[in-house]
């Protein structure tokens, strides 16, 4: 008899609905969701990058692939009509800080109208479905505080992206509320806030990752814009398993009970400083420097960021599987097969997408549960 996992069983035959599944972290939760034996289908963009996660790990084959833009009201809910989703995984966006001081106005028509426009399709097809709107960690009002923003913080943003997301979220509540809720209400809409997210096939400029490993292999000095900033680092596939794990709660027949925001993020162990996640990375490559560069942005990050988990960890429940060490190795490993021209990244991205499922079995953690 083959055994599964809580998750898995969730999602086979399920018809699923990514927006931004030509994304990143939209590329490991399609390839994901198709090992489960979902019927993904997809809505985004064409790939943002080149070379992208979206070609080397050959996600077009895993999904009904659909290049439309999420600011197109009348695409999008042709695109959920046809489709009939149970479920839908909003990550269409504009997910770089410092894209959002070049085009603030754009940052905003993307994630905070775009977040709209998928939400009242929902609401004028009505149709019963769940949905999972992914936001980020960068949706508070950051203060500085040493302490995990907790869901109850109000929202925020001094920049144009931090707002945007805090806004979305302000959308999805506000939607939620007025469209989503009552005794005979067939959608449940949830968002997921997660931290920084590292991981192989992220080619997006001005992430950490992308400078490290593209100076890595040119052999150059890595040069931090802040070394001293923490961030709650975690690899991709925490954040996409809680995205996944929610979403199995939203289609049970008490799902409306998780309409709600939730935070993903690591242990604290895993909050450290730009320059000891650099340090961590030079060591599972073997080589490389850093320094600290001598025009340091003039486009304002806060200098300290961290999530509060306790919500998802007992309600949910789920946690964080992987160490940082983990999470960085899994990363490096990804990139040095890509630098050394590995023709089959695809199996490299689901043999992780094992080792991280096994590790969280090992941990007892209710999503990686075996059934039969």
């Amino acid at each position: 008899m083959e055994v599964t996992n809580l998750l898995s069983q969730a999602y086979a035959g399920k018809r699923v609905l990514v927006t931004g599944h030509t994304g990143f972290k939209g590329g490991w939760m399609c390839t994901w969701l198709h090992e489960m034996g979902a019927e993904v289908f997809g809505y985004a963009l064409a790939p943002p990058t080149t070379p992208s996660m979206f070609e080397l790990a050959q996600i077009e084959p895993l999904v009904d692939h659909h290049i439309a833009d999420i600011r197109d009201e009348r695409a999008l809910r042709e695109r959920i009509d046809a489709v009939r989703p149970d479920i839908i995984f909003h990550l269409a966006a504009q997910p770089i800080v410092r894209e959002s001081y070049r085009n603030p106005l754009e940052t905003v028509a993307v994630n905070v109208m775009g977040t709209a426009n998928l939400l009242d399709a929902v609401r004028v097809i009505d149709r019963a479905c769940a949905v999972v709107i992914v936001t980020s960690d960068k949706c508070y009002d950051n203060r500085e505080w040493v302490w995990g923003y907790r869901e109850t913080d109000p929202m925020g943003g001094h920049d144009p992206y931090s707002m945007s997301k805090g806004a979305a979220e302000l959308v999805t509540d506000s939607w939620r509320n007025s469209f989503f809720s009552g005794a005979d209400n067939a959608i449940d809409v949830a968002s997921g806030r997660a931290g920084n997210v590292i991981g192989g096939g992220d080619w997006a400029v001005d992430r950490i990752v992308t400078d490290v490993v593209g100076a890595l292999i040119a052999g150059k000095p890595i040069q931090l814009r802040n070394p001293l900033a923490t961030r709650p680092w975690q690899h991709v596939l925490e954040p996409v398993s809680g995205y996944l794990w929610l979403g199995r709660q939203l289609l049970e027949p008490d799902g409306q009970r998780f309409a709600q925001g939730w935070n993903f993020g690591p242990s604290s162990k895993s909050v450290r400083p730009v320059r000891d996640l650099v340090a961590l990375m030079i060591a599972a490559w073997g080589s490389g420097e850093m320094s600290v560069a001598e025009s340091p942005s003039a486009n304002k990050e806060a200098l300290s960021l961290s999530l509060n988990c306790d919500k998802a960890q007992h309600l949910l429940p789920w946690h964080a599987s992987w160490s940082i060490e983990q999470c960085v190795s899994a990363t490096v490993d990804w990139y040095r097969a890509w630098s050394a021209g590995t023709d089959d990244l695809a199996l490299l991205t689901r043999r992780q997408i094992a080792d991280y499922t096994a590790s969280a079995a090992a941990q007892n953690v209710p999503w990686a549960r075996a059934t039969p």
